[in-house]
């Protein structure tokens, strides 16, 4: 999972997984979702994602790398 944000247009993209896009789903105004030919979901991408957000920065936000975890 990959997430981006663009200060510039107020808009954070999360990326699921890898794959070829077919087309956009749209659920409201703000939230679109990113889908293959196989209706397997790519990404959603938020609008104004202060708006959604409320008094969370987006761009602020700090993302820990997957934790690895190992039998002993």
């Amino acid at each position: 999972m990959k997430i981006s944000y663009d200060p510039k247009v107020d808009a954070m993209y999360i990326r699921f997984r890898n794959g070829r896009y077919d087309h956009t789903k749209k659920i409201t105004d703000e939230i679109l979702v990113d889908v293959t030919k196989k209706g397997e979901v790519l990404g959603l991408e938020i609008l104004d994602a202060k708006k959604q957000f409320g008094q969370i920065k987006p761009e602020k936000i700090e993302f820990a790398s997957k934790p690895s975890y190992q039998g002993a």
